[in-house]
């Protein structure tokens, strides 16, 4: 079959779900992936035809789309960063969002322009932990998850970007010390409250596991009052405690840092104007 009737087919079948230049991406991708073909190439062969063999992966992965599925799961990787991640459904799928928040620490750190030991709590597909250690070499960074199989993700994604991180497998609602102290500890804990499912979208809802994803409306902020706890206790004099937030809790989990005596507290917002980042040090004597 030509590899444009397959593009027609994918939109015939998908533009009712997703957005028309999502379902290209969508092509794009899986063209990539399972045949190795630029974007552009049925700009340059637009007759171009592929074997049965070739048009089965592409298929499957339709069938799997219109399940609503997410893409990063169908083709079990995701970038982030510009780094390779491997990605399941024991993980979260890795957001621009955090992103932002890992460039944010990558730019702070290196101005130290010293050894340092970074803690990553809630790991996940290890997205943070590994860019951090991509980027800042000189650091030695840690990185814990309560899911066994999240860690597994994690390990496959250190050894994908040639990084050696020290994983953890534990609780951080019962966990009071590491041993060690750090510098810096970074946390993108569960923090969509229930009430907040229904603006999320389908794919992510019957999806991404819901472990790494939501918390009680009654008590939304229990992972972050927890890390802060034992960021009081792990961090070093001066060490600085880093967090993703849920937008709509920016000023709560602010005070949180501010009732167990952080300085140099900073609230950001990401690149769509939402609360989403949060920074502060902890003074000595804390």
């Amino acid at each position: 079959m030509q590899l444009k009737e397959i593009k027609n087919i994918f939109h015939a079948e998908l533009d009712t779900l997703y957005p028309i230049e999502e379902v290209d991406s969508f092509f794009y991708w899986m063209i990539s992936h399972y045949l190795g073909l630029e974007r552009f190439v049925l700009a340059i062969e637009p007759n171009l035809t592929i074997t049965k063999e070739e048009e089965q992966p592409l298929f499957e992965g339709l069938s799997q789309l219109k399940l609503e599925i997410p893409i990063q799961y169908i083709i079990g990787e995701t970038e982030f960063l510009g780094l390779k991640f491997s990605v399941n459904e024991n993980v979260l799928i890795p957001r621009p969002e955090t992103e932002e928040l890992v460039r944010w620490m990558i730019q702070e750190i290196s101005k130290q322009k010293s050894k340092c030991r970074i803690l990553d709590v809630g790991t996940g597909s290890g997205c943070i932990a590994v860019s951090l250690a991509k980027n800042l070499p000189e650091a030695q960074v840690y990185a814990l998850d309560v899911s066994k199989n999240a860690l597994e993700v994690a390990i496959v994604n250190a050894e994908i970007n040639e990084v050696n991180i020290n994983f953890i497998e534990a609780n951080i609602m019962e966990l009071e010390s590491l041993g060690d102290k750090f510098d810096v500890i970074v946390s993108n804990p569960p923090y969509v409250r229930e009430l907040e499912k229904e603006e999320m979208k389908t794919n992510v809802l019957n999806n991404e596991p819901e472990l790494a994803l939501f918390v009680s409306n009654e008590n939304p902020l229990q992972f972050y009052k927890a890390i802060v706890q034992f960021a009081k206790i792990n961090l070093n004099e001066s060490g600085v405690l880093y967090f993703e937030i849920n937008q709509y809790l920016g000023e709560e989990t602010k005070q949180l840092l501010l009732e167990e005596n952080f300085s140099e507290i900073e609230l950001r917002k990401d690149i769509y104007g939402n609360d989403r980042m949060l920074k502060g040090t902890k003074m000595e004597h804390n």
